[in-house]
């Protein structure tokens, strides 16, 4: 099977990156690269697409690194949510504390960038788009197939910019023209989620059920970015009520998916977090990566500074896992989340302790997902060593915890030269998101059996023994450990929701809930939050107990109405001048 990979490393495609002068941060057109009628052809547009998947990652640009833009989202979807802290120590990256902070600023590098991302990958579909219409030799059913792919490429990426930002321009074919570096100065004062729509939606209806080269697009993977836009409009975000037809609409293409697609659960949650099982029977679509010895240009560049400060990653301590996070995966003795109080009492952690000092463990019954998701004291961190306070930076500054889920499993370490890049795909969508899309729906639809139904899916298989993190004993040496068969890490008891759910109040929280434990540090939580409309509240009583812990965070507070969005780029707004005036003008929450 062939596979797409996001960085391409061959001459030809490097100098695809003309399509570059186009975006709105450069300001001369690149000289001694290829012509668009040398590309005008089918071998040309072929590598233009693959060039358009590049960007795909949000990483690559010139002037900026990988981490800035990249899709997924840890700094902008965890970091400013209760997930997570920005770790590392007070002095790296203060870009991440102003925003971690809610002190949005236009000036704030980290969004510059991340705008470059997204719109260099518009630009880039686009020129896809464009050159096509030019190259003579490109048969009508590959045409059909290379649009559907670039629509949903230019779908994709501006779905990335409208949940980042609340006003942003949709910039089409017909109005992108690759010499002129006026025609993507084009106004943010409209709604684009319909266009983010009719993206989706063309590409739903030409691309194929299944593809021959793994990390292209299908029907599914289109009609499920439908579905997510729809999500992302299912509520008022200034009052919180939802709005059921757009949600009803969301249904009906989640229940085609669940009910007709080719998909299934994996049999352990872990499974979707391993180089081993990438592409499996749960993807819907994956960010693809990879690694050899000879070249690393495709590998996960985005998570490098997301690894412990031990061996063998030695850097660089970044995005660790809140005190808030790990309490939410506490459960009641039957199995069940603490949907109200799980924060009234913090898990045990080993602040202040050195590795080998004496530690008394949590013995209270916990979600088998936390260790799969949170590197915490004396449990084994993914087959590597167990789990300690010398993996990190500065635990007085950000806490004692790791972030786990992107990291390799051990048998795929050290393939590069760089021990923190690995082929470890990024699962932007899977079936468990669709079916917990699928249960919010149906709370909100009043179909309150239902919903339990699809989150007792979730539960059923997180409740797989087999997934359970095994028991390790420190051996003498600090990286050698025994593991006792059979004997999980922690008292793991997790339930199914077996009693009727008849209060829709109650039965929103818990669908909630599962979906903050499905996929906590995955890059969603700040976003989710924000559709829901129910940030505000929840971040500042985040604040409000977490600035007790981390001081830096005592004057931090969120400002409904401002902070749900971030916001645009002072620079974009300065290279947005079209006859005088800026084309692109600030979200007002901001002015």
């Amino acid at each position: 099977m062939k596979r797409i990979y996001l960085k391409i490393a061959t001459a030809f495609v490097l100098g695809l990156s003309i399509t570059s002068c186009q975006e709105e941060f450069l300001e001369t057109v690149p000289q001694g690269q290829f012509s668009t009628v040398d590309l005008a052809n089918a071998q040309g547009v072929e590598g233009l697409l693959l060039g358009a998947y590049a960007m795909i990652d949000g990483y690559g640009l010139d002037g900026q690194s990988g981490w800035n833009g990249t899709i997924d989202n840890w700094v902008y979807g965890g970091v400013v949510s209760d997930d997570a802290y920005k770790g590392t120590d007070a002095g790296d990256q203060p870009e991440q504390s102003f925003l971690e902070a809610f002190d949005f600023q236009p000036t704030n590098l980290h969004l510059r960038n991340k705008w470059r991302a997204v719109y260099k990958g518009v630009a880039r579909a686009n020129d896809v788009l464009n050159t096509l219409k030019k190259a003579e030799d490109v048969s009508e059913a590959r045409s059909a197939q290379i649009i559907a792919e670039a629509r949903f490429l230019r779908g994709f990426f501006h779905m990335e910019a409208r949940k980042m930002w609340r006003r942003v321009p949709y910039i089409d074919d017909t109005t992108f023209d690759l010499i002129d570096l006026e025609s993507s100065k084009v106004p943010n004062d409209k709604e684009i989620w319909p266009d983010i729509e009719a993206d989706f939606e063309a590409a739903m209806n030409t691309l194929p059920e299944s593809q021959a080269d793994v990390g292209r697009p299908t029907k599914w993977a289109a009609q499920a970015f439908l579905a997510k836009a729809k999500m992302f409009q299912g509520w008022d975000q200034s009052t919180g009520e939802a709005n059921t037809s757009v949600l009803a609409e969301a249904k009906t293409l989640l229940d085609d998916i669940l009910n007709n697609g080719p998909f299934s659960l994996t049999n352990t949650f872990q499974e979707n977090f391993l180089v081993g099982t990438r592409n499996n029977e749960e993807s819907i679509f994956e960010i693809q990566f990879s690694i050899s010895s000879a070249t690393t240009a495709a590998a996960n560049e985005g998570t490098t500074l997301n690894y412990p400060y031990t061996d063998p990653w030695g850097c660089c301590g970044f995005y660790q896992p809140s005190q808030n996070l790990v309490n939410a995966y506490k459960t009641s003795e039957d199995g069940l989340p603490l949907l109200d109080t799980f924060n009234d009492s913090d898990v045990p952690n080993d602040q202040g302790l050195a590795w080998n000092d004496p530690f008394q463990a949590y013995e209270g019954p916990l979600d088998p997902r936390l260790d799969h998701t949170v590197g915490r004291r004396d449990v084994l961190y993914k087959g590597y060593k167990i789990h300690g306070s010398d993996f990190i930076r500065d635990q007085n500054y950000a806490g004692p915890y790791s972030p786990i889920k992107h990291v390799a499993e051990p048998e795929f370490f050290g393939i590069g030269s760089n021990p923190r890049l690995s082929a470890n795909n990024y699962r932007i969508m899977r079936l468990d998101m669709v079916i917990l899309w699928l249960a919010e729906a149906e709370v909100e639809l009043g179909n309150l059996e239902r919903a339990r139904e699809l989150v007792n899916m979730i539960r059923t298989r997180a409740a797989n023994p087999d997934g359970f993190v095994p028991k390790a004993i420190q051996g003498d040496e600090r990286n050698d450990f025994t593991i006792v068969e059979g004997e999980p890490a922690a008292n793991y008891v997790i339930s199914t929701y077996d009693m009727p759910w008849t209060d829709q109040d109650v039965a929103r929280k818990a669908v909630r809930m599962e979906s903050r434990l499905e996929f906590a540090m995955e890059g969603h939580r700040f976003f989710d939050l924000q559709r829901w409309g129910i940030a505000a509240e929840t971040m500042n009583e985040y604040l409000n107990e977490e600035s007790t812990k981390r001081t830096y965070l005592s004057n931090a507070s969120f400002t409904k109405g401002v902070h749900e969005y971030f916001p645009v780029p002072l620079e974009a707004i300065e290279r947005s001048f079209k006859e005088g005036s800026p084309t692109l003008v600030q979200d007002p929450a901001f002015d």
